[in-house]
């Protein structure tokens, strides 16, 4: 005679999450092998990953002239008690001119911006809750985050490329994705406990070139971050 034999696990969470401190069946295949879910999956399923971007369908945003201290494109920011984490980056450049040093530059810091266009993060999940962090984006570089200093400034990504001819695409070469878009997904993420802000830095020497982009975030309670 065969057993009904059920595998269960217990899940015990400082998060407001349906069933939350209570057994729970595992789940598996129809072939029997067990499903887990990564991390990021899970966050979106539960509501908790949102977008920053930068330019809509038909108007990007202008690069700054040049790479300047606390001038941003766009950034996030946790208040105390809350907890960003980046999870994806990509950014995509048009109207490149000959003789362009191009510069991308993903970084953060334990301070929160200061100034800018105030922008409403995106659930990835549709219809799901609003977020508690906030954001801002704004073209030519008109966010003001905080100073850099080596002590205290973490450089998440960067890309450079001069182009000393005239070429179709940009950043050809140092992009994950070629030709005109870059892409960063951490291997290592940060870990940003509020007061943090991730900030997004675009430049190009000689010409305006317009920029499109986006910014990809999971955010928690830092009392649930162990």
């Amino acid at each position: 005679m065969a057993e009904d034999q059920r595998l269960y696990g217990y899940f015990g969470t400082t998060l407001p999450d349906p069933g939350a401190d209570s057994w729970q069946p595992v789940r598996i295949s129809a072939r029997g092998e067990m499903a887990v879910i990564d991390f990021y999956h899970k966050m979106a399923m539960e509501g908790r990953c949102y977008q920053v971007r930068a330019g809509t369908i038909a108007t990007g945003l202008a690069a700054d002239s040049t790479l300047t201290d606390t001038a941003a494109q766009m950034c996030v920011d946790a208040a105390a008690g809350l907890t960003i984490i980046p999870a994806e980056l990509q950014v995509s450049l048009v109207s490149v001119a000959t003789a362009l040093l191009l510069s991308v530059k993903l970084k953060a810091v334990g301070a929160a911006s200061t100034v800018g266009t105030a922008f409403v993060p995106l659930p990835l999940r549709q219809g799901g809750a609003a977020a508690s962090s906030t954001a801002r984006a704004m073209t030519d570089g008109g966010v003001t985050v905080a100073a850099e200093l080596a002590t205290t400034t973490r450089v998440l990504f960067e890309a450079i490329d001069n182009h000393t001819q005239t070429p179709t695409t940009a950043l050809g070469h140092t992009a994950i994705v070629g030709n005109s878009t870059i892409a960063w997904q951490p291997r290592i993420p940060y870990i940003g406990d509020g007061v943090a802000c991730v900030y997004l830095q675009v430049a190009s020497t000689t010409a305006a070139t317009l920029h499109y982009g986006h910014l990809n975030y999971v955010e928690l309670a830092t009392a649930s971050v162990t």
